[in-house]
């Protein structure tokens, strides 16, 4: 018996199955919604920033004095 999800739009029940096109999606309009989504900014992946600006008190520094040329 082939795995059955659901479609992350709508709910609906979708076969896990090679002949299901737009898995895990039940249609191309609730893959395109998703995508909508995505493109609105919507979803987004947490990311970490590269730096933390309060490591600036850590290290007792003014942010004028690290960006000195």
């Amino acid at each position: 018996m082939p795995l059955t999800v659901n479609c992350p739009i709508c709910k609906a029940p979708v076969e896990w199955v090679p002949q299901s096109a737009f898995k895990p999606f039940c249609s191309e309009r609730c893959k395109l919604i998703d995508l909508g989504d995505w493109a609105s900014e919507k979803h987004v992946i947490p990311v970490k920033a590269e730096f933390d600006p309060e490591a600036f008190d850590e290290f007792d520094l003014d942010e004028g004095d690290f960006f000195k040329e």
